[in-house]
């Protein structure tokens, strides 16, 4: 079965990639021709710049790679740009004076040019060769022998082609290939009109197979083809130049140091697009732990931890009230109308309670009818008071009233102590007011006793 085209995921990428180059591009044709001055010392230093950033996305993508075994198509980016990032070491040898980024009479451009030439051709293999890793991720191939079988061959791959770099740049005579002359800085025929148009079509090719497999259907994609337009446009950058001299030399240089630039800023974006995702599960769950899933109110463990941390202040004279309750007949309500309507009229009584406190005290649901406010700096005039006000919330309400939560009136019985110095431990004062509960139980429901 074909995949639909994702019409509409193109054409947001032709606009990014017209908007994004047309941008990048103004901005350094704008500085290389109005800082004549620096366009020679400004190669070799942004060669340095280049070979940090693509040092960095490589140990980007191993990072990611280590986290998720699945993504091992990462492992094919961080080797294209780990072997950029060896070759711009032979780009900055061709710069005698390159440490002290300064013009020198006796640069090689033609060395310069073929680690250029064989930096498009590594990095364009091994994109194609991630994104077909991408597209049969989902196969079962992710054993420990077949992760190394495709490591070795991409580590294996890209030694080959250092190796032959190094070789054809004045270091074998056999093997050798004349793209610029470096007594007239002028680029050769070969370049012209065989080599640079055989990248150029390497890149389409590249770019072409990234969209129609990925589908550009996240935002690493995005920016692998956005990255792959601007080594295009690089080259035809290059194109509009005669020789070494020219502006487009060095505006092409500016122009990719920038678009990797941006590149890095997306895989920025990407972590914490990532973070935010995480801390955000981190979060749901964390709530999930510590709430009454029906309720939504706190868990009983949480209140007692809850409780525990708020003894250092009763220590400063803050007294802290704990109000038990426990709904009057609720079995009857259960065998009567069924446990559905049963989670119905608790939950009512837990949106009651809830709102009923402050956001600084505690709410929990501490058994199946049995409920537990811990209420911060409250004496025990004032929990009592607020007690009856629950109480009287609740006993209020009928089917009517309730948007039929209730199937009929209820009561509630509560229990209140406070605690005021830290002789009682926390244990104790949940059982203190547990057992004014059952006294207010005994004395016929639906009223508050204060433990005393």
């Amino acid at each position: 079965m074909l995949l639909k085209f994702p019409l509409q995921r193109f054409l947001i990428y032709i606009t990014i990639c017209l908007i994004g180059i047309l941008l990048l591009n103004h901005f350094s044709n704008v500085f290389i021709r109005h800082v004549p001055a620096i366009a020679p010392i400004l190669f070799p230093t942004l060669t340095m710049f280049l070979m940090v950033f693509h040092t960095m996305i490589a140990v980007f993508m191993v990072m990611k790679y280590l986290c998720d075994r699945r993504r091992l198509y990462l492992m094919a980016i961080a080797c294209a740009f780990a072997s950029s990032a060896v070759l711009m070491l032979g780009t900055l040898n061709s710069y005698p004076t390159w440490f002290l980024c300064g013009a020198s009479d006796n640069i090689n451009y033609n060395d310069a040019l073929i680690f250029y030439f064989f930096r498009n051709i590594i990095m364009a293999v091994l994109f194609i060769t991630s994104v077909v890793l991408y597209a049969i991720k989902s196969r079962d191939m992710h054993s420990m022998r077949n992760h190394i079988f495709i490591l070795g061959g991409l580590f294996g791959f890209a030694i080959v082609m250092l190796v032959l770099s190094w070789l054809y740049s004045s270091h074998d005579s056999l093997l050798s290939v004349k793209l610029v002359d470096n007594n007239t800085f002028q680029y050769s025929e070969i370049w012209n009109n065989i080599v640079n148009w055989a990248l150029v079509v390497i890149w389409l090719i590249t770019l072409f197979t990234l969209i129609f497999t990925t589908q550009l259907n996240n935002i690493f994609w995005y920016s692998g083809a956005f990255f792959c337009a601007c080594y295009i446009f690089t080259l035809l950058v290059l194109m509009s130049g005669q020789d070494t001299a020219s502006y487009s030399w060095y505006q092409a240089r500016l122009f990719e140091t920038i678009s990797t630039l941006f590149l890095i800023f997306v895989l920025f974006c990407d972590v914490f697009t990532l973070y935010r995702q995480s801390n955000t599960k981190y979060l749901n769950s964390y709530q999930n732990s510590i709430r009454d899933p029906l309720t939504r109110l706190f868990n009983r463990s949480y209140f007692y931890d809850s409780f525990t941390a708020l003894q250092p202040t009763i220590a400063n004279g803050h007294p802290v009230s704990v109000i038990v309750s426990d709904l009057d007949h609720f079995k009857r309500i259960n065998d009567k109308y069924g446990h559905l309507q049963g989670d119905k009229v608790i939950q009512f009584v837990a949106r009651v309670l809830q709102d009923s406190v402050r956001q600084n005290d505690v709410a929990a649901r501490i058994g199946g009818e049995e409920f537990a406010l811990l209420l911060v700096n409250t004496s025990p005039e004032v929990a009592r008071t607020i007690a009856e006000r629950i109480r009287l919330a609740i006993s209020q309400h009928d089917a009517g009233s309730s948007n039929a939560q209730l199937p009929e009136s209820i009561t509630i019985s509560m229990g209140v102590f406070t605690a005021t110095d830290l002789s009682v431990s926390v244990e104790e004062c949940v059982r203190r007011a547990d057992e004014a509960m059952y006294r207010a139980k005994a004395a016929g429901r639906n009223r508050v006793v204060v433990w005393e």
